[in-house]
Formats: structure tokens, C-alpha cells, sequence
């Protein structure tokens, strides 16, 4: 048996329509979903930029990358400089390509 089974039906005119598949389209969830996130009383986030994913997947990879070699240094009493230095200088890289995808400005069409 469905969870929610009473339906409600709500008028709205073009204007408003609009707005709402368009707010609906920047979540990326369905209109149902869009709708309950308001109503449960949060405001649905817009999704992120495509490469978001991606960025993301790299940063956990440096930092499991940084987690090895503390781990070894922790083990050895020594650290491999280069390395580090090389995964340090990675994840400096992209928490900078985040912070403009993110915030910059894109250009209008």
C-alpha cells in the first residue's frame, strides 16, 4: 500500500505554473518531491554544477591519499616529503576549482 494516498489538487495560473516548474527543473527533484521538501519546511536546494561529482570523488581520493601517508609516517617515524607535498599541492588545487565553480558568476544566455 502507497505511504501517501490522499491527493490534493491545487490551482495555480500561468505565472505561477512557471515559476514552479522552474524553481521544480533548478532542485531536481520531481514537482511531488519539490512540494513535500516545502511543506516539511525546508527550501530545496538548487543542484549543483555538473563537475560538482567529479570534484568530489578527487577530493576524497587526495584525501585518502593524505590519510596513507600519515598513517606510514605514524608507522615509519618518517614522512616522504615529495609525495605529501605533491598531495598537498592537489587537494589545494581543487578546493580552488570548487570554490569557482561554485561561486563564480556564469555568463548569461
Amino acid at each position: 500500500m502507497r505511504k501517501r494516498n490522499i491527493p490534493i489538487i491545487v490551482r495555480l495560473n500561468a505565472k505561477e505554473q512557471q515559476h514552479l516548474a522552474k524553481q521544480v527543473k533548478k532542485s531536481g527533484l520531481s514537482q511531488e518531491a519539490f512540494i513535500r521538501t516545502l511543506i516539511n519546511g525546508y527550501a530545496p536546494k538548487e543542484l549543483p554544477p555538473p563537475d560538482y561529482f567529479s570534484m568530489m570523488r578527487e577530493l576524497h581520493a587526495i584525501g585518502s591519499n593524505l590519510n596513507q601517508i600519515a598513517a606510514k609516517a605514524n608507522a615509519t617515524g618518517n614522512i616522504d616529503k615529495t609525495v605529501f607535498q605533491y598531495e598537498a599541492n592537489r587537494l589545494r588545487k581543487a578546493v580552488l576549482d570548487i570554490q569557482a565553480a561554485v561561486t563564480s558568476p556564469e555568463k548569461l544566455e
